[in-house]
């Protein structure tokens, strides 16, 4: 007679408990979609309220001339054409390099808060688009948790010798 080796394969349940492991992964795709449609809604908002000002780009800017203010990039190219005009009126000298009675101070001094303002609707456009981004990640994240915590089965194979 001969002996025949066979295999045989169990499948197991986990040892641990993975219910916190999916809890984890359904909150990071909670996560993700808020952090996603929080980072819309403030990018239409602030957009929305630069469309509003009816701020035009000159046609002496480095780009996007006789264009509306309206997103990070014509933002930027708005305060840049500023520093531009404002240094142009003033000798080439800033706000704190001005004497205080010179009267292209105030000029200077309004020019600082315009650019100041676009230069944070461009951080505000750029936190937006940030955490659309981690808002992603976070989905994908989620998204394999989940799928780790629902497979998590032990398959023993062991060897089984019939004579």
């Amino acid at each position: 007679m001969s002996e025949q080796v066979v295999t045989a394969d169990t499948v197991e349940p986990p040892q641990k408990k993975v219910g916190i492991v999916k809890l984890a992964g359904i909150l990071g795709i909670l996560g993700g979609i808020a952090l996603i449609v929080v980072g819309i809604v403030v990018w239409v908002i602030v957009s929305s309220q630069l469309r509003a000002e009816n701020i035009t780009i000159p046609d002496d800017a480095m780009a996007f001339q006789g264009q509306t203010v309206a997103g990070p990039f014509t933002a930027y190219v708005q305060a840049d054409i500023i520093q531009h005009h404002a240094l142009g009126a003033s000798g080439g000298k800033t706000y704190a390099e001005l004497a205080q009675d010179d009267p292209v101070r105030a000029t200077m001094m309004n020019a600082s808060f315009l650019r100041a303002s676009l230069f944070t609707s461009v951080v505000s456009f750029g936190v937006a688009a940030f955490a659309m981004g981690i808002g992603i990640l976070s989905i994908l994240f989620g998204l394999a948790l989940n799928r780790l915590a629902s497979v998590p089965v032990v398959v023993r194979r062991s060897t089984v010798t019939n004579s």
